[in-house]
């Protein structure tokens, strides 16, 4: 393997830090979830508004992680807009999410952080995220979603 190849393998390596934090960042979505399934109404109540307030937080968090790779990239030019603009949508739509019905909110924020994802992939494909950060996002994202459709329907 030449220097060209290794540094493109070590690009593309998840680093630990990230992997970890964003692994206990998956946590509450499971728990959560996790506990309405055997909660009394009551608490289950309390137990889906916590759940969608997390899922909440990170899709806002997941749009800031762009607005930080737009604001720290050295190109200012005619895609700082757009990127900028993507970056804002998720806290909008979190917010809808947290106002509708939580069914309809279980919904939104499945939908939504799917949808970042694929923000995330295309981001990295075109360089404006790190190479890595798609391979993050995967399984992080599926246990986010998974938690999110299995607390709409306990």
């Amino acid at each position: 393997m030449n220097s060209y190849e290794a540094a493109q393998s070590d690009a593309s390596n998840v680093p630990s830090a990230a992997a970890w934090l964003g692994g206990f960042g998956v946590i509450p979505f499971i728990v959560l979830s996790l506990a309405k399934t055997f909660a009394s109404d009551v608490l289950n109540a309390r137990l889906s508004f916590a759940l969608l307030a997390y899922g909440a937080i990170i899709l806002s968090f997941l749009g800031g992680i762009h607005w930080g790779l737009a604001i720290a990239s050295p190109q200012i030019d005619n895609t700082l807009w757009r990127r900028m603009t993507l970056s804002i949508l998720p806290s909008l739509v979190a917010w809808v999410a947290l106002v509708t019905p939580s069914s309809a909110g279980f919904l939104i924020l499945a939908g939504a952080l799917v949808a970042m994802l694929l923000v995330d992939i295309q981001a990295s494909r075109v360089r404006e995220a790190p190479a890595w950060y798609p391979k993050l996002r995967w399984p992080l994202s599926c246990g986010a979603v998974a938690s999110l459709i299995l607390g709409m329907f306990s």
